[in-house]
């Protein structure tokens, strides 16, 4: 099963670009931070049907996916990238940049947990 984070995406696939931002910043439309402190910034994310974001990064993070999704990802160097994830579904992500699509015909929602400080690089 091939699961994605969008948010964020919650797909993370990318390098960061010097011109990815922080998604609550440049996209509060989609992104609410539910708790912050000095380990972990925990995201709510939505997307309506057919609904895109801004060019944006996120840290090492954990994705939970409350429902079914079928994203497209625009890596900072133009590739693109389709995923879906499932609702229940739960998947690490290693950090990068991307731009967020939700081509699915349904809106979609997870909560992006991000890590914060040396533990969030992975290793």
């Amino acid at each position: 099963m091939r699961t994605v984070l969008l948010m964020a995406g919650l797909c993370l696939m990318g390098t960061v670009s010097a011109h990815a931002q922080d998604a609550v910043k440049v996209d509060p439309k989609h992104y609410k931070v539910e708790l912050e402190n000095d380990q972990v910034r925990v995201l709510r994310i939505n997307y309506g049907a057919g609904e895109k974001s801004v060019m944006h990064s996120h840290p090492a993070s954990v994705a939970v996916f409350l429902t079914d999704g079928h994203v497209k990802f625009t890596l900072p160097d133009g590739t693109t990238k389709d995923a879906t994830g499932k609702a229940g579904s739960v998947q690490w992500e290693a950090g990068g940049a991307h731009l967020p699509e939700n081509v699915g015909d349904k809106p979609f929602e997870l909560i992006l947990v991000e890590l914060k400080g040396k533990s969030s690089s992975g290793k």
